[in-house]
């Protein structure tokens, strides 16, 4: 039921402006939050946009002064050059891959020392020996830089399923589209 009397009217009137007005503050001030995590959002980007173009503005750069000097230099001695930083790529590399080797040794041991309480406890020995996360990885990268158009590998019984899983969660492996046994290295260096 509602009243004629103006003084009840008015204060049912005053009542419900008063929550749309409390709503609308409310309202208000979420969006003025949202506002303020968008405005350092674009800030952060256009920070991060402005080093990428100082980035690409460097390496611009580097890529002229390199043609200048392959143009400058004759022709041996350029051929001279890039043999010496194949060289150094080659021992950087090796580097590379012995840190790796270490890394993964001491963070990633044999499967064998990890399964050795296991076995304690069963008498069966493993059907095949299964290989480490290194040699894994050594084969993935040796498949891809050998055959890059046919990057696959199969996996069979030798590959520790764990290791596998690790590889493809953490986005470093990718499985066959068609074949899930056939695993590739992700392509990084693209």
């Amino acid at each position: 039921v509602i009243s004629t009397n103006p003084d009840v009217l008015l204060a049912l009137g005053k009542e419900e402006l008063q929550k749309v007005k409390n709503n609308l503050e409310m309202l208000l001030s979420t969006f003025q939050s949202k506002n303020k995590e968008l405005d350092e959002d674009l800030k952060r980007e256009q920070q991060w946009h402005e080093e990428q173009e100082q980035i690409l503005d460097a390496l611009n750069g580097i890529e002229e002064g390199s043609k200048t000097q392959f143009k400058q230099l004759p022709k041996e001695r350029a051929f001279q050059e890039l043999q010496n930083k194949m060289l150094k790529l080659k021992a950087f590399k090796e580097e590379l891959l012995s840190a790796l080797g270490k890394f993964l040794e001491e963070h990633f041991p044999l499967v064998e020392k990890a399964q050795s309480a296991q076995r304690k406890n069963s008498s069966e020995e493993p059907a095949v020996e299964l290989i480490t996360l290194h040699e894994i990885l050594e084969t993935l990268i040796n498949k891809l830089m050998s055959t890059p158009h046919e990057p696959y590998v199969t996996i069979d019984d030798s590959f520790w399923p764990p290791y596998i899983e690790l590889l493809l969660r953490y986005g470093i492996a990718l499985r066959h589209p068609e074949d899930p046994n056939r695993i590739r290295l992700e392509a990084f260096h693209m």
